[in-house]
């Protein structure tokens, strides 16, 4: 109980640190939006995918990509703290270790809502609809944010890791690019060559791509969900005690 009220102290934290910083919170959001605009109308009437329209194609997997992308300032975030001392402040309070991270990662979960609803009113006006039932979107929409809690791990691990906050940046955004580019986030994977489909079919992303098209436009599921959920409990349970362990060696340091 001590250590899950220490999470939600630094919880509240973050999110009002958050919420003092409205240019960046701004400038945050203008990323995905200007990726929905470029592929919808720049390169969507150049994509063939049958049976839908581009704009229900893309706005599943801009999601997926917009709540990846943003799992990096957790890294970056934390690299800031380390280098201003605040890290060496939370180690002199009587506090639970893993309530740094724990706290920081759920406030994240805040963040990308936030981000997610900015990117759905976005969906709305260049075209896009559910047709799906209610339970079956908001299915969706938790599995999008617990995707983006999960990969806050691995950033947070990135984010401790490395001698800087531009270091940081760099370390968490790069390894992105590749995860979510080839994948069927923005083209059906058929259309790649054979190495990159055979990577693309059994990548996350895809799954988890694949999983909000069938939640949220009807289609065809084969397990995806349950498949995207698996991985995003591997994930926690890998990287959740690395980066705690992690923390606690800085800590001790």
């Amino acid at each position: 109980m001590t250590a899950l009220a220490d999470t939600l102290v630094i919880a509240q934290r973050n999110v009002r640190r958050i919420s003092r910083q409205l240019d960046w919170l701004i400038f945050f959001t203008i990323q995905p939006v200007m990726f929905v605009v470029l592929f919808v109308y720049v390169f969507g009437g150049a994509i063939q995918t049958p049976g839908y329209e581009y704009v229900e194609y893309l706005i599943p997997g801009i999601l997926v990509q917009t709540i990846v992308f943003g799992s990096a300032l957790t890294g970056v975030g934390l690299a800031e703290d380390m280098h201003k001392g605040l890290m060496d402040r939370f180690r002199s309070l009587p506090m639970a270790r893993s309530a740094v991270l724990a706290g920081r990662t759920a406030a994240d979960v805040v963040t990308n809502a936030f981000q997610t609803l900015v990117m759905l009113v976005v969906a709305y006006i260049v075209g896009f609809r559910f047709s799906t039932s209610v339970p079956e979107v908001l299915l969706g929409l938790v599995l999008l944010l617990l995707t983006g809690y999960a990969f806050s791990w691995i950033s947070a691990l990135i984010g401790m890791s490395v001698s800087s906050v531009e270091a940081a940046q760099s370390a968490g955004f790069i390894w992105m690019f590749p995860l979510t580019f080839v994948s069927s986030a923005f083209v059906p994977t058929d259309s790649m060559p054979p190495v990159l489909e055979w990577f693309a079919e059994i990548n996350p992303i895809t799954i988890w791509v694949n999983a909000l098209r069938g939640l949220f436009v009807g289609a065809p599921l084969d397990g995806e969900v349950w498949q995207g959920l698996l991985w995003i409990a591997g994930i926690v349970a890998v990287f959740a005690p690395l980066a705690v362990a992690r923390y606690r060696r800085i800590a001790t340091a």
